[in-house]
């Protein structure tokens, strides 16, 4: 950074605040009244004056010559926030014009001068008033129509000997009730025997607050009907009564009637209610010299449903169709889609919340697709009437749309008649059917695979098989006869391949010559030419063999002979 810039800058921002300074000094100087002193934020006129008018900002042009800048009164009326003026003894009347430019006025400070009179208004356009100081001053009476508009913190009126009257009753009832920090002052009032006595003793007889009461607590009517709602305002001194209706629609009209010497009445009528004034708090006023009372009626008007806003689909989270209805009772919301009842489902439903007599919300789509484009009604129905809309809702593209590529125009080619062709559809295929289908041949040809296994695999526990008079020997040790079938009808791919005068021992044919009397009718078991009456267990020694048998036969090329009674190998 270059340290040699620094002086410059310096010295520019010191020259702009000091400008600055002093301008705002120089304008307050110039616009601020005599005997006063002003800041930009305060006028002080704490030195006596003998004049009679209310201190006010002067604007002069300045030594410019072409006139550019000026003093703007306006903007420097509404920068002061406090005004003190002391010792003012001339000062006997505050108007509303003097108080008007102080627009931000906070603070207002006016002791031991002469004020006597405060107009009605004068604190009208000085909403922000908080604190009023006006003691040691010649004030007999002030009406607190002064201050109801303002949200007074402190009002100090000490040093001013009031007349003991119904005009000052309200100060009495404000130090009761420790309003505006009235209850540590001490007041004084000169009674009708020029007696000065404690505003707090003040007895005075007919002078209360008016009472108020009203023909209706709520008024309840159908829109395009007339409603009349009387309001009574009693009290002495007698009230001034009426209704605060500024900013109601309907049409309305005001009669005053006073039945009684205390009584003041007046009617209300509303003609052609409208629905834009349901909830519209009507505000009846009861005011004398004392203070103010009031009573309110709640208007409710009941209307059918209308619908006020209804917009296309538009994608945030969801699809969403935005809708707006009012309606007094509030109307029971459903949806049409393409004139039939929509139900909700996860895919579609609604959501929406109310607020006073309006229903606002959206109609949610979650992933929709071409089935769900068509034409949305929103149907709203209370029990004065019903209202619908429909909007257009447009989601997905169909997926195979018609295409009129291939069209051909055929222009001014001359088309002779043909009889009418009758086209039959191909209806589409139905994807599910089809999978089932796959599904189960799939499934039985895996059944027919397992069964073939399964036969394959269970069919050869016989180690001897038998086609026709071929028989497959078990080789058993507790079998009656080597030859006994015991593949009970299955056929194994060993026997089938055997001839009709060979035995099957595991793997091995072996040429066998039958007994004709083995299986001969009528046989008995108990005769030992017939049956085997019992089972060799003796090894066994054959010829060119150097191994014995064992309970077995475990040599190839045996020729075996069986013969009545007896068997040999």
């Amino acid at each position: 950074m270059d340290v040699s810039l620094c002086p410059t800058k310096c010295t520019f921002w010191r020259v702009f605040l000091l400008w600055s300074i002093w301008g705002d000094y120089l304008l307050s100087v110039l616009a601020c009244p005599a005997n006063c002193l002003c800041s930009k934020t305060d006028i002080n006129c704490k030195k006596p004056d003998d004049g009679n008018l209310f201190p006010l900002l002067e604007g002069q042009d300045s030594g410019s010559s072409n006139g550019n800048t000026s003093i703007n009164i306006t903007d420097i009326s509404r920068n002061i926030t406090s005004i003190h003026i002391e010792n003012w003894k001339n000062l006997q009347t505050l108007n509303a014009v003097d108080m008007e430019l102080y627009t931000g006025l906070q603070r207002l400070t006016i002791k031991n001068s002469g004020l006597r009179n405060i107009q009605p208004r004068a604190f009208a356009k000085n909403p922000h008033l908080r604190y009023i100081d006006l003691s040691g001053n010649r004030l007999t009476t002030l009406s607190w129509q002064l201050f109801q508009t303002l949200r007074l913190f402190e009002l100090r009126l000490e040093k001013n000997l009031f007349n003991c009257s119904c005009d000052i009753r309200w100060i009495q009832l404000w130090q009761e009730k420790g309003e505006a920090n009235l209850q540590y002052q001490e007041l004084y009032c000169m009674n009708m025997d020029a007696a000065i006595i404690r505003l707090q003793d003040m007895n005075i007889t007919q002078c209360d607050l008016p009472e108020i009461s009203v023909s209706h607590v709520n008024l309840t009517v159908r829109e395009g009907e007339n409603a009349v709602i009387t309001c009574n305002g009693s009290g002495s001194p007698l009230p001034d009564v009426d209704w605060t209706v500024a900013d109601l629609h309907s049409i309305n009209t005001h009669q005053t009637n006073l039945n009684w010497t205390n009584v003041h009445a007046i009617n209300l009528t509303l003609v052609n209610v409208t629905s834009e004034d349901n909830g519209f708090l009507l505000t009846c006023i009861a005011e004398n010299v004392v203070g103010m009372s009031n009573a309110s009626v709640l208007l409710t008007v009941y209307y059918p449903p209308r619908i006020l806003t209804l917009e296309e689909p538009v994608l945030h989270l969801e699809h969403c169709i935005a809708f707006a209805v009012h309606g007094n009772p509030a109307p029971t919301l459903h949806w049409l889609h393409n004139g039939q009842v929509l139900r909700e489902t996860e895919i579609i439903h609604m959501e929406f919340y109310q607020q006073g007599e309006v229903s606002e919300g959206c109609l949610l789509f979650n992933k929709p697709t071409h089935y769900n484009n068509g034409n949305y009604t929103i149907v709203a129905t209370n029990q004065l009437g019903s209202a619908n809309q429909t909007i257009k809702g447009h989601f997905l593209e169909k997926p195979f749309p018609e295409s009129t590529d291939n069209f051909v125009s055929i222009g001014d080619y001359e088309v002779s008649p043909t009889p009418p062709i009758t086209v039959t559809h191909k209806p589409e295929e139905d994807t599910f059917g089809v999978s089932i289908a796959v599904g189960l041949a799939a499934f039985a040809c895996v059944l027919l695979v397992v069964l073939f296994i399964m036969i394959n695999k269970y069919g050869r526990r016989s180690k001897f098989g038998m086609k026709g008079p071929v028989a497959v020997i078990s080789g058993e040790e507790d079998s009656a006869s080597p030859l006994h079938h015991i593949n009970h009808g299955i056929t194994t791919p060993s026997s089938l391949d055997a001839g009709p005068d060979t035995v099957v021992i595991g793997m091995t044919r072996i040429p066998v010559i039958e007994n004709p009397q083995y299986f001969r009718q009528g046989h008995n078991c108990h005769k030992p030419d017939t049956c085997f009456r019992e089972i060799m267990l003796n090894p066994i020694s054959l010829p060119g063999h150097s191994k014995p048998l064992n309970q077995g036969i475990y040599v190839e090329d045996v020729s075996v002979y069986f013969s009545k009674g007896r068997h040999g190998f």
